[in-house]
C-alpha cells in the first residue's frame, strides 16, 4: 500500500511539472530533465513510470478524459432512470472537473497547446450523451447524432468561455446556468430591429 502511495505520488508530481513546463514553453521543447527537476525527482523514477515525455502527456490526458467522463455522468450514476427536471445544479459535476484540472484547461483553450484536444472532449462528451441517454431519444424530425453533437458542443461552449473569462465565475454558478439553460423556455418569436441588418 505504501509503495502504491509512493508511484502515485511520484506520477502526480511528474504530472503537475509537465503542465506547469507547457505554461511556459511549448510541449516539443520540454525536456525530462527539466520535467524531473521540477518534480524534485531523478531520471530513474521517471523512466520507471514513463518510456518518454510524451507516454507522460497522454497519460495526463487520460486522467483529464477520465475524470471528465466521471463528473459527466455523475447526476445519473447508479440511476435505472434519470429525470432531467429532477436535475440539481449541485449535481452537476462537470464544471468542477475543469476546476480540479484549470491549470490544463487553461493552457489547452488560451495557448493551444494541445491542438485538437478539444474536439477530442467534444467528441467524448457526445459520445456520453448518445450511449448513455440518447438511445432511446426517439424525436421526429432530429437526428439523434446532430441533437447529442448540439448539446455537447454548447456545454464545451460554456468551459471554454469560462476558462477564457479568467474563471470569475465559480463552479456552482456555472452548473447553475448551465441547468437554468437545460430548462429554459425558448421564445417563440423575436422582436427585430431591421435598421441593424441594413
Amino acid at each position: 500500500m505504501t509503495m502504491d502511495r509512493r508511484v502515485s505520488k511520484s506520477r502526480h508530481a511528474l504530472k503537475q511539472a509537465l503542465i506547469t513546463l507547457m505554461n511556459k514553453k511549448t510541449f516539443k521543447n520540454i525536456t525530462i530533465s527539466e520535467i524531473v527537476e521540477l518534480a524534485d525527482l531523478n531520471r530513474g523514477t521517471f523512466y520507471k513510470h514513463y518510456q518518454d515525455k510524451e507516454d507522460l502527456l497522454n497519460d495526463l490526458i487520460h486522467d483529464v478524459l477520465s475524470d471528465l467522463t466521471e463528473s459527466y455522468r455523475a447526476p445519473y450514476q447508479n440511476q435505472s432512470v434519470f429525470y432531467l427536471d429532477h436535475l440539481t445544479a449541485s449535481a452537476i459535476k462537470i464544471f468542477d472537473h475543469v476546476t480540479k484540472y484549470s491549470n490544463f484547461y487553461t493552457i489547452v483553450i488560451n495557448d493551444d497547446a494541445l491542438p485538437g484536444f478539444l474536439n477530442k472532449i467534444g467528441e467524448l462528451l457526445k459520445e456520453l450523451a448518445i450511449s448513455d441517454h440518447m438511445k432511446d431519444v426517439n424525436i421526429q424530425d432530429i437526428d439523434r447524432n446532430l441533437i447529442a453533437s448540439y448539446q455537447s458542443y454548447a456545454i464545451l461552449g460554456l468551459i471554454v468561455e469560462w476558462v477564457k473569462g479568467g474563471f470569475i465565475y465559480t463552479s456552482s454558478y456555472m452548473a447553475t446556468q448551465l441547468l437554468n439553460i437545460l430548462t429554459m423556455e425558448i421564445p417563440n418569436k423575436f422582436t427585430l430591429k431591421q435598421n441593424e441588418f441594413n
